[in-house]
């Protein structure tokens, strides 16, 4: 396989959305991490996500962005067994932070709520999933491509 033509880790370190698929199949936009070589996402009982996962550990991911002005598109695709992991404040907040910024105060009531509330009483949880398959794809294109 040829390397991608980007930095997978600094890419995925954007506050993009993924996709995560389930079986069933179901896929849902999320918010992760990218922290240590996998993704971390938050979970609890209030979601589906949780109970699927827990019926059958296998998903896909998918990281992708496409800005059709520059022509910029680029993806990055995992696969893996994904674990349900006790929830901590420090990787929440990181998680958190990337996509609502560093002011808590401004942050939505159930958000500070995942970093204030006791998470086992929520039954808050981390989905990690480390992949054991991991593509990056730079599709990038000049825009003069583009057929009007």
């Amino acid at each position: 396989m040829t390397p991608p033509s980007f930095d997978v880790d600094e890419f995925l370190a954007q506050p993009l959305t993924a996709r995560i698929a389930t079986n069933g199949p179901t896929v849902r936009p999320v918010w992760y991490l990218w922290e240590d070589g996998a993704f971390w996402v938050l979970t609890g009982p209030w979601a589906r996500l949780m109970r699927r996962v827990e019926r059958d550990p296998a998903v896909a991911l998918v990281v992708d962005e496409c800005d059709l002005a520059t022509g910029l598109v680029r993806q990055v695709i995992a696969r893996g067994r994904a674990e349900l992991a006790p929830f901590d404040v420090p990787r929440g907040r990181r998680k958190l932070t990337r996509y609502l910024g560093a002011d808590e105060s401004r942050w939505g009531a159930r958000f500070r709520a995942y970093l204030h509330d006791d998470a086992a009483s929520r039954g808050t949880t981390w989905l990690c999933l480390r992949p054991t398959a991991l593509v990056a794809n730079d599709l990038t294109y000049e825009t003069g491509d583009v057929e009007s």
